[in-house]
């Protein structure tokens, strides 16, 4: 077992607070197994009995009936009724399919129309069962209608959603032990989703392909009724190419038609960047102004979830390892809570020919966390004059208190250089700095 000590304590703190809590994520990033291994062992080793859980898998053909969202309510209720703790796990909870209200059809059970407004959905069953005061109610689901965004949307300020995200860096040496820097190596490689882990090496690489192919490309047509998916998938392999890139849909539309000698409008580019992010694939960076304090801008930088996934759309061809190496920095960011944005501001200076001109400068990382406030450079080495130019440039420019940290792709202990800016080995920035 992949101890998930994060996601277990926000289960345990929110245990019987009288909302449902929904857990979403990436597909196949561990949601089912957190809830019904992980958090069931701890519910069982603190008091409960095995006939206290009432886990629902709406996938198995033993509970279609419960697919019905009346009678999934009405066998909760009748389960749970005697009961003064009932924990309920309902997964797969998109299964449950949207009726018509009853009191308009006599009484008959009849699947609503896209357009009905009068239905009976999951929604209304999820909301309902959590106000009961003997049932703790939790749900999960595994394609995207559960899994998108939208979810948020639905359920507003009446749930408390938990976002599942593959293994983070910390999460994957505790279980992998060893050298640091073959396992920051290795996760750059293969990323963290869970059962890709425990794969061996020579089945990682098809897994992960496959993941897109079979699920992924596959749960993002069907949602938004695509007729293919080349243009998709080319699209992803653009934006996998350019992670850590400033972007806009206006670019990546004439990239797409550089490498495809075809046509894909900007607005389509920005519909298709949606689809990915709803599904939690792809997450954004947007630019702020450090001296504006504002974000700013439509150019922004796109993240995969995990960097195994990204690596997986290049056939784990990856060059640029600063590349892979800002993707982990930054979901390590948000794993860890940090708001983060793309740090840039302008400066006047002076050109060869002494006039004065307007220059932009960035910084890869501007990340705030309650108190915390620190810029963040990343780089695969700083060895060399050139290297350390650039990425020591910006902070110069930067006549602020903030903490100034580069991070380093190198096994180094952390140390002020003669500026007071932190340069820190990534492995122990990720496993101890911004924990």
């Amino acid at each position: 077992m992949i101890p998930r000590d994060k996601y277990l304590q926000r289960l345990i703190a929110n245990r019987k607070n009288g909302f449902p809590k929904v857990i979403t994520g990436i597909r196949r990033c561990g949601k089912s197994y957190l809830i019904k291994e992980i958090f069931k062992e701890y519910l069982l080793n603190h008091g409960l009995n095995e006939d206290d859980i009432l886990i629902i898998e709406l996938d198995d053909d033993r509970n279609i009936r419960y697919r019905d969202p009346i009678y999934l309510g009405e066998y909760v209720r009748s389960y749970c009724t005697k009961k003064k703790d009932c924990v309920v796990f309902l997964d797969e909870i998109q299964l449950v399919y949207t009726l018509i209200n009853p009191n308009l059809t006599e009484g008959k059970h009849v699947l609503a129309k896209k357009d009905d407004s009068e239905v009976v959905s999951f929604v209304d069953v999820v909301l309902g069962l959590s106000r009961e005061k003997n049932i703790d109610l939790y749900v999960s689901g595994s394609n995207s209608k559960m899994l998108s965004s939208d979810i948020v949307t639905e359920f507003r300020d009446k749930a408390v959603t938990i976002q599942v995200l593959p293994l983070s860096f910390k999460e994957y040496y505790e279980y992998r032990g060893g050298s640091k820097t073959e396992a920051i190596y290795e996760y750059m490689q293969y990323g963290g989703m869970p059962l890709a882990v425990l794969k061996d090496e020579s089945e990682r690489k098809e897994y992960l392909k496959s993941l897109f192919e079979t699920t992924y490309f596959k749960d993002i047509v069907e949602r938004n009724k695509l007729r293919k998916s080349s243009s998709l998938e080319e699209l992803c392999n653009i934006l996998s190419e350019g992670t850590g890139t400033l972007l806009n849909a206006e670019r990546i539309s004439n990239a797409f038609q550089s490498v495809k000698h075809e046509k894909l409008e900007a607005q389509t580019v920005e519909k298709y960047i949606g689809y990915f992010m709803d599904a939690f694939i792809l997450k954004e960076a947007r630019r702020f102004d450090l001296k504006g304090r504002a974000e700013i801008g439509a150019l922004r930088k796109y993240y995969f979830t995990d960097t195994g996934l990204r690596n997986a759309r290049l056939n784990f061809a990856f060059p640029d390892e600063g590349q892979v190496l800002e993707n982990i920095v930054y979901n390590e960011l948000i794993y860890n809570g940090y708001t983060v944005n793309v740090g840039t501001f302008d400066s006047v200076q002076k050109n060869g020919k002494g006039e004065s001109i307007r220059t932009s400068s960035e910084v890869d990382f501007f990340a705030r966390k309650e108190n915390r406030q620190y810029y963040i450079q990343v780089t695969a080495d700083i060895s060399n004059a050139k290297a350390r130019t650039r990425e020591f440039r910006p902070y110069l420019m930067l006549n602020d208190q903030i903490q100034k940290i580069v991070v380093v792709n190198k096994p180094i202990n952390e140390s002020l250089d003669d500026n007071g800016f932190t340069v820190i080995g990534v492995s122990d920035f990720l496993l101890r700095f911004i924990v």
